[in-house]
C-alpha cells in the first residue's frame, strides 16, 4: 500500500493509526473543553477507532458488552457528543460513522467512499475546504462543518 500512496497525495486515513494515544487525546480535547468521555463516549470511540470500515449505530451498540444499559438513545447521544467534538465523522449516505484521527484542528471532512468494498478513506482537499469556506462566506452563510462525498472505486478495488 505505501507505493500506491505517493508523496503527492492528498489521501490520509481518517482512522487513528494507535489507538491508545488517540483515546488519551481525546480525553484531554474534552476535558480542556469542560467536557467528558464517559465510559460509553470513550468504548464508542474505541470501537470506531478499531474499525476497519464506517460503522452504523446499530452496529456499535451490539459491540457495547455490557457498558451500562446501552440502548438506541444512549449511542445516538455518544456519536452526537463524538461528532460536536471533532472525534467522529457521519457518512451521510452510509448513516454510519469513523472516527477522525486529526484532532488537532476542526476540518470539513471530504470522503472518497468505494461502491465495490464499502470502504471510506478522507481526503484532506483543502483547496476545496477553502474554496468551500470563501463561497459560503460570499453568499452571506457562517459554513460551520461540512461533509463531502465522492463515490467511487478506491485503490485497492481498481488494481
Amino acid at each position: 500500500m505505501a507505493q500506491s500512496m505517493s508523496t503527492h497525495t492528498a489521501n490520509t486515513p481518517c482512522r487513528p493509526r494507535d489507538v491508545g494515544a488517540f483515546l488519551s487525546e481525546a480525553e484531554q480535547l474534552v476535558t480542556r473543553r469542560g467536557q467528558k468521555l464517559t465510559p460509553i463516549r470513550r468504548k464508542v470511540l474505541e470501537l470506531l477507532a478499531r474499525a476497519d470500515a464506517p460503522a452504523k449505530a446499530y452496529d456499535l451498540l451490539a459491540s457495547l458488552d455490557g457498558h451500562g444499559a446501552a440502548k438506541p438513545p444512549t449511542i445516538y447521544r455518544a456519536l452526537d457528543f463524538l461528532q460536536e467534538a471533532g472525534l467522529v465523522h457521519k457518512i451521510e449516505s452510509l448513516n454510519a460513522y469513523v472516527a477522525c484521527g486529526h484532532t488537532s484542528h476542526l476540518h470539513s471532512a471530504v470522503f472518497l467512499i468505494c461502491d465495490l468494498c464499502g470502504g471510506a478513506e478522507e481526503l484532506h482537499a483543502v483547496s476545496t475546504s477553502q474554496a468551500l469556506s470563501q463561497d459560503t462566506k460570499a453568499a452571506g452563510f457562517a459554513l460551520s462543518q461540512a461533509v463531502i462525498e465522492a463515490r467511487g472505486q478506491c485503490r485497492r478495488c481498481l488494481s
